[in-house]
Parts: C-alpha cells; sequence; structure tokens
C-alpha cells in the first residue's frame, strides 16, 4: 500500500529573479551602444521570494494568489522549466505539465498531427501515443476538426487537445495553470472528473487558479501567494476564506 504522506515534491527557500530593463530604448541601434558600452540599466524584479512548501504524494494542491504574485513561475520552476535563482527543488516522480496554452504545439500542423508531437513533447513513445489515439479523441470532443490546422482552433479547443494528451497517461505529477478556467462547463466538469480519477490513482495534481470554487472543490491545501511571498499554507477552506476576506487572520 502507498504511503501518502510521502513528500513528492520538496521546495526549499526558493528564490528566482529577473532583471527588468529599467530604461526606455527606442531602437534597436541604441540598445546595441548601451549594451557594448555596458550603459543598459537593469532593475532586480524577485518573482519568487524564499518560497518553501512540500506537497505529499496523491495529493491535490492548489496555488492563489493576484496576477503577478509568483503562481505560475513557481509551477515553471517545480517542472524544470525555470531554474532558480537560489535555493533547492526536489521532484521524485514524472511530471506532465499543462502551463502554458498552446506550449508544445504547432499551430500550423492539424490536431492529428499535434497529438503526436505534443505526446512525444510529454515523453510518451509514438506507440503509446497511436494506442491511446482515440481516447484522447473522444475525450476532446474533436473527431470533426482532427484535420483542421490548430492556428485555426479556439483558446478553449487548444485546451481540450492539450488536457486530453497531458492525462491519456497517469503520470506521477499533474501540473494545471489556469487550463481549467478554458472552454464551456460541461468540458470543465469532465476535467474535474479526470482530474479526481488521476487522484484516486495516486496522481498528485498541482492547480493554479483564478476560480476559489474551483480550487474549494478539487483542493484539499492550498498555497496563497502575495508578491513572491508565502502570505499562508493551510487547509483549503481556511485558506481561501482568508483570501476572499484578504486577510490572513492571526
Amino acid at each position: 500500500m502507498e504511503d501518502k504522506n510521502v513528500n513528492i515534491i520538496e521546495v526549499k527557500d526558493v528564490e528566482m529573479h529577473f532583471n527588468m530593463n529599467k530604461e526606455k530604448i527606442d531602437s534597436l541601434k541604441e540598445y546595441v551602444i548601451k549594451l557594448a558600452k555596458r550603459q543598459l540599466m537593469y532593475e532586480d524584479f524577485v518573482a519568487l521570494d524564499k518560497v518553501s512548501v512540500d506537497v505529499k504524494k496523491g495529493e491535490v494542491f492548489g496555488i492563489i494568489g493576484y496576477n503577478g504574485s509568483g503562481k505560475s513561475t513557481l509551477l515553471k520552476a517545480i517542472a524544470g522549466i525555470l531554474k532558480p535563482t537560489s535555493g533547492n527543488i526536489k521532484v521524485y516522480g514524472t511530471i506532465a505539465p499543462l502551463i502554458e496554452l498552446g506550449a508544445g504545439f504547432d499551430l500550423d500542423l492539424t490536431a492529428r498531427e499535434n497529438i503526436f508531437l505534443n505526446g512525444s513533447v510529454l515523453g510518451f513513445s509514438k506507440k503509446t501515443i497511436s494506442d491511446k489515439f482515440d481516447e484522447i479523441v473522444e475525450f476532446s470532443e474533436l473527431r470533426d476538426f482532427l484535420d483542421v490546422p490548430m492556428k485555426n482552433y479556439s483558446s478553449g479547443m487548444v485546451a481540450r487537445i492539450g488536457f486530453s494528451v497531458a492525462t491519456m497517461v497517469r503520470s506521477d505529477i499533474l501540473i494545471v495553470d489556469e487550463i481549467l478556467s478554458v472552454g464551456d462547463m460541461l468540458f470543465q466538469q469532465k476535467c474535474e472528473q479526470r482530474i479526481n480519477a488521476l487522484m484516486q490513482g495516486g496522481t498528485t495534481v498541482l492547480i493554479v487558479s483564478h476560480s476559489l470554487e474551483q480550487i474549494r472543490r478539487l483542493c484539499s491545501r492550498v498555497l496563497w501567494l502575495d508578491h513572491g511571498k508565502t502570505k499562508m499554507l493551510g487547509d483549503t477552506k481556511t485558506v481561501c476564506d482568508a483570501y476572499e476576506t484578504g486577510s490572513p487572520g492571526n
């Protein structure tokens, strides 16, 4: 029997700094000259400031916060897309990241071609994708549009394909960034049902969402980020109630 008290993700004192250009530069020539003379002025932007959190195996864990609070940056660091400036992240398992809509797709290709392309990006073999192809298409409900270039898809249709591919094989960790907020309500419900099924199978799920209702339904614990700092970490009801009132209380 699996021990669900084991950490599958460990984030320790993680900082993420970005250099932001402080001055307005009107031309490429001006930029090159300033670069050569080392006159470019940068401002240090701290996207994550000593964030620490552990996520348990099989947990559905939510991350909330206003725009610019560092939610997506933290997910990208956990997924290995961004390297922290300092601190450590340990992940014990395979990750299926659903972080940026359209990432891993070539929108000039058809959905049929992109299912194989995106599947290979996620590390699935061609045989695995072929075996699961019909299941992916049925879940996405886009069989009639399989041979249409995805540049003609709405954002909701892209999300359907992305979610269907990422969840066709159970990974140890599924990372979902706002993707469930795209598309119609019925498909969002299907996605939530699949997340619940994955959770029952032992998959750990990390969710960033602006929908507190969704977070309350799906998550057991929540991290509230504010300007890159941990504002609050705890059970879903306590953190979401505090977030709605704007104060973590005492």
